[in-house]
């Protein structure tokens, strides 16, 4: 029997560890799509204990203390963080199968050379001595970053927000770039007109202009876009439902967005129409500048409206959703191909029933001009976990190419999360090696080995065009 994530934990083959330990083990990490607060950064924030690295914000930890029978006080409440880690401790014993106990254990590992396992027996020890570690100068987040070896981070922002921290990390000279990512996802939103017309507020200000009618909402976009780009952006994300191709007119649109602009709730397909039209804009205008678009589909969020009213979003209420993806994603994808326009674009998908769509889909569009200029992205969200990247992998393997996939990211707001690029590095291994083994791949390593060298980190440092990062590439060559 295996001992429980030693040195080869998820590499079942002689091949799958020399895969690993020879080739992926030490490339660095591009994070080219995460939810690392910038303040905390250019703060060079140091935790106060083990609970505020580890818990707060953490809504995967969350939903399984409640499914433990863990009252929210002890999650997003008023207890202390003593009593909060306790009852996570406590938790863990019954996340095996859970990733969850997968990672916890990982990180407690990489970042505090704690190989415990984390009990109500062993809480107050590996409290006390995580914590201890956090108070070192050591610990600080831009000190857990380069503990990662992260060669890069693309934060999650959006246009309204005035990217002072990113202005701040490069005038000091961080060495590990800290670039923003431009999340318009607000400014599409117009289901509520309340919430719509005071989001337009905030945009107004950080455009410094008025928004009476649409062509100024896109001035204000269009202002905030350049100002990203000037501030180092390459990359942009929508976390959407569904795509929207809805057919419209420009006459529609203007007329849509002075109903909402007068505080009237929009009809479904005039808010599906609007959608359309931003969408489409800003595809164009990442065209234009050779950014990277992502679309990060089918979530249902805040299913609980008790919880959405008592909590805010992201605590932890959301699941997979069932939308129809195909046709609208087709249909969107072409018109801006038809138009010449379409720019390097990465499809995330949350129903594992549509991997398949997804890893077709990117074929229609990859036209030679760049190397997977169409990417069916990793396993996101409740799929990155083992089964969820194994199946991603395979429907990418079995109809597209493996071999030009821009690989992992953290898609987190923990900066203990890292070791989830080492869990699908071992995967990833470990696919290769059994196949090796089986006689379904030839034994050649070192092409194997550059292969996934090139899904660990070169593929994405080539594919976002981040030339700064050649130093570092040639590091590990």
């Amino acid at each position: 029997m295996k001992r429980f994530l030693d040195e080869h934990f998820l590499l079942n083959t002689p091949t799958a560890q020399r895969l690993y330990h020879e080739y992926a083990k030490e490339m660095p990490v591009i994070d080219y799509h995460c939810h690392l607060p910038p303040a905390q950064i250019a703060a060079d924030l140091q935790f106060g204990n083990l609970t505020q690295a580890w818990l707060y914000g953490d809504h995967y930890k969350w939903r399984a203390m409640r499914t433990n029978g863990v009252p929210e006080s002890y999650c997003t409440g008023n207890k202390s963080d003593w009593e909060k880690f306790e009852k996570w401790a406590a938790t863990v014993p019954y996340t095996l199968r859970n990733p969850l106990y997968h990672w916890t254990h990982m990180e407690l590992q990489r970042y505090f050379d704690v190989n415990d396992i984390l009990s109500p027996a062993t809480a107050a020890n590996i409290y006390g001595a995580c914590t201890e570690k956090l108070q070192s100068p050591d610990y600080s987040v831009r000190n857990l970053l380069r503990k990662m070896k992260v060669a890069l981070v693309c934060t999650t922002d959006d246009p309204v927000d005035s990217l002072e921290h990113h202005v701040q990390l490069k005038q000091e000279g961080f060495e590990i770039p800290i670039l923003p990512a431009f999340r318009p996802d607000y400014a599409m939103n117009a289901d509520d007109p309340v919430k719509y017309n005071q989001y337009l507020a905030k945009l107004e200000k950080a455009a410094d202009m008025s928004i009476s009618t649409y062509d100024e909402l896109l001035q204000a976009l269009r202002n905030r876009h350049d100002y990203f780009a000037a501030m180092g952006c390459s990359v942009s994300d929508h976390g959407i439902e569904e795509i929207y191709a809805d057919e419209f007119t420009e006459a529609e649109i203007k007329a849509i967005f002075l109903k909402v602009r007068g505080g009237i709730v929009l009809l479904p397909q005039e808010s599906r129409k609007l959608k359309a039209a931003l969408l489409l804009e800003l595809a164009e205008w990442d065209w234009e500048k050779g950014w990277v678009q992502q679309y990060h589909l089918g979530a249902l969020r805040n299913n609980n409206a008790r919880m959405l009213r008592q909590l805010g979003p992201d605590t932890g209420w959301d699941s997979i959703g069932d939308f129809p993806q195909a046709k609208a994603l087709a249909k969107f994808l072409d018109r801006l191909d038809s138009r010449d326009k379409l720019a390097k674009t990465i499809l995330y998908n949350l129903n594992p029933a549509d991997n398949e769509l997804m890893a077709t889909m990117i074929g229609n569009f990859n036209d030679g001009s760049v190397a997977g200029k169409v990417q069916f992205g990793s396993a996101w969200w409740f799929l990155d976990q083992k089964d969820g990247m194994i199946r991603q992998l395979n429907a990418l393997s079995n109809m597209s190419l493996l071999s030009r996939f821009v690989g992992m990211l953290t898609d987190s707001r923990s900066f203990l999360s890292y070791p989830r690029h080492e869990y699908f590095r071992r995967i990833v291994c470990d696919l290769f090696g059994q196949e090796i083994e089986q006689g379904e791949l030839p034994g050649d390593i070192d092409w194997v080995g550059k292969v996934i060298q090139d899904i660990c980190y070169f593929n994405a440092q080539q594919y976002f065009n981040w030339q700064f990062l050649e130093q570092q590439t040639a590091a590990v060559s």
